[in-house]
């Protein structure tokens, strides 16, 4: 079984709001994310992701945790075990309209919008857990 590697964020904004992609080829919502690109550590790559998919800069607050998944190639059609490392990131500037093609739709959610709105269980427990750190964090 072939393994990925990728990395992104769950980026919060001044207001509270956080950032929701939903991808262009599933319509799926989650964090922007992508690959880890040979050579780029996974927090670098996570910044670089976050400005390509949703249009904004962030930085990093710190590692939230790991979602991991087995997922069939479209085009190979062989099975890819993946690993995303997902950072806790503070919004510091940038426009979601500037968001890249791989991704449909780029929102600021409350969020429990956001826990209702995720596509997938292993994003919202880390969603949660984000939450938890930012209210210890105050």
């Amino acid at each position: 079984m072939n393994r990925e590697f990728s990395a992104g964020g769950i980026v919060f904004n001044q207001a509270g709001k956080v950032l929701l992609t939903q991808s262009s080829s599933k319509l799926t919502w989650g964090f922007p994310k992508g690959n880890i690109e040979k050579g780029e550590k996974g927090a670098d790559a996570a910044l670089r992701e976050v400005r390509e998919e949703a249009g904004v800069v962030a930085e990093i607050v710190q590692k939230i945790g790991d979602s991991k998944y087995v997922y069939t190639h479209p085009e190979s059609k062989e099975k890819v075990f993946k690993i995303v490392a997902l950072f806790l990131m503070d919004y510091i500037s940038g426009d979601i309209v500037d968001h890249d093609w791989e991704v449909e739709e780029v929102v600021w959610l409350e969020p429990e919008q956001a826990l209702k709105q995720l596509s997938f269980s292993q994003d919202k427990t880390l969603l949660k857990k984000a939450l938890e750190i930012k209210s210890g964090a105050k």
